[in-house]
């Protein structure tokens, strides 16, 4: 769910040209700045849930990189999965006196503290990808992410489609609010059962060990839908090493689920093209600290959802090569 945004404010010259009643040609207008505000020289901290070295979490990190390259501004990211600790990563920016935060709240109310601290201390805050229910009561400028309920009922329409009647929604980190709303929204949509399954993203290993063993209890579980590219490919194993003939989707994108994908091994993606979700809140934090540029009338900034299936993963690939999808 993109091709990479370019925020430029471009006023082209107007050049006013006539004769005066004496005969002389008039003066062209001068020229309007072409360049788009700049915040030289700040520095943006982007504080995530995401643990070390998870592929999702690298693509989100990628976009505030290169938007920060592109406007000269400093950016910082740090990711923990604990709610405390990324809590005290808030503090340690606050304490820096930083000119702008970015934080995803996979639990809101465990970052309220630490998000009040940096709103009381006049820094602007920009949440991403969870927590958008939290956002504006929290004092942020926006939001940027999908609508988690709404992807999920997406996913629920094309599973549906595909004949799955029995659905194991797999849920990788407790507490998330995010992720029970996408196996909400399926659970609206399926006309089905859907039933949870808690497992570890840290342990891929044990997810697989842990889908095989529903499948192969369960015999009428005939889809399965993981919240993440990482599960999604232990749940692949899973459903080969159980023998089931249950049909797999998921949510977000590795260069491993586009493979997947390409193989008829997974149906579709569900793509919040989180390279946005890096990318477009150092480009807010930009605008309004050069300009005072606000962005969402209170509303949240949707990057999806969207849906790579076979169509279109071939494109989708070379995307993800270049860490951008």
């Amino acid at each position: 769910m993109r091709r990479t945004p370019i925020v430029l404010a471009l006023f082209g010259a107007l050049a006013v040209t006539g004769c005066s009643s004496g005969g002389q040609t008039a003066q062209s207008a001068p020229p309007a700045s072409s360049a788009a505000p700049q915040a030289g020289g700040a520095r943006f901290a982007v504080i995530t849930h995401g643990a070390p070295g998870d592929s999702f979490w690298d693509v989100v990190k990628n976009g505030a990189e290169a938007a920060g390259k592109q406007y000269g501004v400093s950016v910082t990211y740090q990711g923990d999965g604990d709610p405390a600790k990324q809590s005290q990563l808030i503090d340690q920016a606050v304490a820096e006196k930083v000119d702008g935060i970015v934080v995803s709240m996979a639990n809101p109310d465990a970052l309220k503290e630490a998000i009040g601290k940096a709103v009381t201390a006049k820094i602007p805050v920009v949440t991403i990808n969870s927590g958008a229910g939290s956002s504006k009561a929290f004092g942020a400028l926006t939001h940027v992410g999908q609508s988690e309920d709404v992807a999920g009922r997406g996913a629920g329409e094309q599973l549906k489609a595909a004949g799955v009647t029995k659905l194991l929604c797999v849920i990788h980190e407790a507490g998330n609010v995010g992720l029970d709303q996408r196996c909400k929204g399926a659970e609206e949509t399926l006309g089905g059962t859907v039933e949870r399954l808690q497992v570890d993203v840290s342990n891929l290993a044990d997810v697989t060990s842990k889908v095989t063993a529903k499948l192969q209890s369960d015999q009428q579980v005939n889809g399965v839908l993981s919240l993440n590219p990482a599960v999604a490919i232990a749940a692949r194993d899973a459903i080969k090493d159980s023998g089931s003939q249950a049909k797999l989707a998921t949510f977000d994108l590795s260069a491993d689920v586009v493979d997947a994908i390409k193989a008829d091994e997974v149906l579709f993606a569900v793509d919040q093209q989180q390279y946005l979700q890096g990318y477009l809140p150092i480009t807010f934090l930009n605008l309004y600290k050069a300009n005072l540029n606000t962005v969402g009338g209170g509303l949240p900034v949707n990057t999806g959802p969207g849906f790579v299936t076979k169509d279109n993963a071939e494109q989708v690939a070379r995307l993800a090569e270049a860490g951008t999808r």
